[in-house]
């Protein structure tokens, strides 16, 4: 039995990750401050996520913002798992402090506790994110491998949405592996790089084993459904099943890693477990690269709708056009191979969904809002 303390564990991946551990004789501690954006208004009351946990796990209500709490929580635990943080590409380009106190500042006040003060932790595993590569890795037939810098206003406003590389526009997308260019594209990207760098740097020199996982787009049963500010299939679905259309940025065909969530629970407890995974950065997602039109497709179909979509040519700045993971060190370090396909993971979160009472999410509210900072164009 290994004593794992999980910050945000009350969160999507959190919450899966807590029952399986409990599931095979871990005892799991959560620190989790119950955001309203994620967990509703009244989270003991209304979070499905919260009701999954509690009762199964040693909870304490609090932020990673709050030092004394936060060591209350790491008290006789051996490994953290950090997943406390403010999630949203878009939200992050204009809430700044709220983002920059949680996401760095909490993990600040984790890495001052261990230095500073007693206690068993022997590793932490930190979420960090495929955000921090920006654009990703190309191939160019005149430049070799490269790493595209982020888009800019006046490309994709004539519509020049793929990417390029200084006079080349016939790029080839590679996956991106380990040792790829880190060049954020947002503020919540940069906030998971320092996150990264923190652990991976201070860790060693205070005798905790550090690992890094370059989480892919995260989907499946249990994410939210009310948080507009990120998940597409939850923002799709909430739209199709409330029969209202929905509007594909770009022209449909911007691709991500869509990861689900058993595999990356998988991946996760790998880490904690392995000693091979000590003072690694790994990537964790599918390996595919799948478009956002064929995301709405797949929705449409499982969910036995007619499609009512529009490509709007609308873009967000921040966003990156195509990103996809190697997850060949991953499988040679811990053993990892991804084992639930797209269409399969689609099909179960789709059935989970319509499970679910379907409420307004606030997406028409976010967009708004991202038009009036001038971020969505």
């Amino acid at each position: 039995m290994t004593k794992v303390l999980i910050t945000g564990g009350a969160g999507f991946i959190g919450s899966n990750l807590s029952l399986d551990l409990v599931s095979r004789g871990h005892e799991v501690t959560i620190l989790d401050s119950l955001s309203p954006q994620i967990h509703t208004s009244q989270p003991e009351k209304n979070s499905p996520l919260y009701k999954t946990v509690i009762g199964k796990v040693n909870f304490i209500k609090g932020s990673v913002e709050d030092k004394e709490i936060f060591y209350k929580a790491i008290e006789n635990n051996e490994v953290i798992v950090h997943y406390a943080a403010e999630t949203g590409t878009g939200q992050s380009m204009y809430e700044i402090n709220k983002y920059n106190n949680v996401n760095i500042g909490g993990t600040a006040n984790m890495l001052d506790i261990l230095t500073n003060r007693e206690h068993k932790v022997k590793k932490i595993v930190v979420a960090s994110s495929r955000s921090i590569y920006g654009e990703g890795k190309y191939y160019s037939s005149k430049y070799g491998i490269v790493f595209p810098t982020s888009r800019v206003d006046n490309e994709l406003k004539s519509g020049n949405f793929e990417v390029s590389y200084l006079d080349d526009r016939n790029l080839i997308l590679k996956p991106t592996d380990e040792e790829s260019k880190i060049h954020p594209s947002s503020f919540y990207a940069i906030t998971k790089q320092v996150q990264e760098q923190m652990i991976m740097t201070l860790c060693p020199n205070i005798g905790i084993a550090p690992v890094a996982l370059r989480y892919q787009n995260v989907y499946g049963p249990g994410q939210s459904l009310t948080n507009p500010y990120t998940g597409i299939l939850s923002i799709f679905s909430n739209l199709i099943l409330s029969d209202k259309p929905v509007n594909i940025f770009e022209d449909g065909l911007e691709s991500r890693d869509f990861v689900y969530i058993s595999d990356v629970v998988a991946a996760t407890r790998l880490s904690i477990e392995s000693e091979n995974a000590n003072g690694q950065i790994l990537n964790v997602g599918s390996g595919v690269n799948t478009s956002v039109l064929a995301i709405a497709k797949l929705l449409y179909h499982f969910y036995n709708k007619e499609e009512n979509f529009k490509i709007t040519g609308n873009y967000r700045l921040g966003d990156i056009r195509h990103n996809y993971a190697d997850l060949s060190k991953v499988f040679s370090k811990i053993g990892f191979e991804p084992s639930v396909t797209m269409e399969e993971g689609i099909k179960n979160f789709c059935s989970w969904v319509q499970m679910q009472n379907i409420v307004d999410n606030g997406y028409e509210k976010s967009i708004q809002e991202m038009k009036t900072k001038g971020l969505l164009k």
